[in-house]
């Protein structure tokens, strides 16, 4: 997707399409790329999409966490001029839209999770020792999908560059304890915002049983399953979980 990126100001984001505003926060190894399904899919259908590039290595070391992220986001709808949107959220950034929602409700007109943490997450945290071994780094990749061959070469190369990176790393773990420091449990009753959960049966990172807890804590929520799918349900099964979160987004009148 880089030959979609603008940079305005400290802003760097995917835009296209006209409609309701549909805002997507990545996870915390994870690229933009990893929703161009669902960026061309809704800007293609009658949405607005905006995919704004997570601060996570730039900010200072004190300022990396889950409380920031969610003020770079209301700064960036601020900057974009969006009173509301769609919140759509994968692993960190599923946590990141729920901290937004509890700190800025009137600003999110409905919530998608896929595979978030703020519950639990089986983080890749145990792999930083083993940091400058490829095929360790290749394996967790892999593991993180149902089909290993969505690990591509590719991919894996971004996220052993990621772990091989001293800043990199150092802000990776500073992030992951703000995420266990800001369990959202004793929240989500409150967030009465419509919550589509899309889930892989096989998420191994997230697993099942997290998807079924957002459910029940949540007063306002669908959930629904991809079967043969991990972690990353809008990269692996995209076609599917394209069409689940559309006719959601239907149903709901948005």
């Amino acid at each position: 997707m880089t030959d979609k990126l603008k940079t305005e100001g400290k802003f760097t984001y995917a835009q296209s399409g006209e409609g309701p505003a549909i805002v997507v926060l990545h996870g915390l190894m994870g690229a933009l790329s990893n929703f161009e399904a669902t960026f061309n899919h809704f800007s293609n259908n009658g949405y607005q999409v905006l995919i704004p590039e997570l601060p996570l290595y730039s900010l200072s070391l004190i300022k990396t966490n889950v409380k920031n992220m969610a003020k770079f986001l209301k700064e960036f709808m601020e900057f974009k001029k969006l009173e509301n949107a769609i919140i759509v959220g994968n692993s960190l950034g599923g946590h990141i839209g729920l901290y937004f929602t509890k700190h800025y409700p009137e600003k999110v007109r409905a919530l998608v999770l896929t595979g978030s943490s703020g519950l639990y997450e089986n983080a890749m945290g145990d792999s930083f020792p083993k940091r400058g071994n490829y095929e360790y780094i290749e394996e967790k990749t892999r593991n993180v999908f149902y089909d290993p061959k969505i690990a591509t070469k590719e991919l894996v190369d971004d996220v052993f560059k990621i772990v091989n990176d001293r800043n990199a790393v150092i802000r990776t773990l500073a992030i992951a304890k703000s995420a266990i420091r800001h369990n959202m449990a004793n929240d989500l009753p409150d967030m009465k915002q419509p919550t589509c959960i899309i889930w892989g049966k096989q998420d191994g990172v997230t697993p099942p049983n997290v998807a079924v807890d957002f459910d029940k804590l949540l007063p306002d929520s669908n959930l629904f399953w991809i079967d043969e799918c991990g972690h990353a349900a809008m990269m692996e099964k995209p076609e599917e979980f394209n069409g689940i979160l559309h006719q959601w987004l239907t149903d709901r009148n948005f």
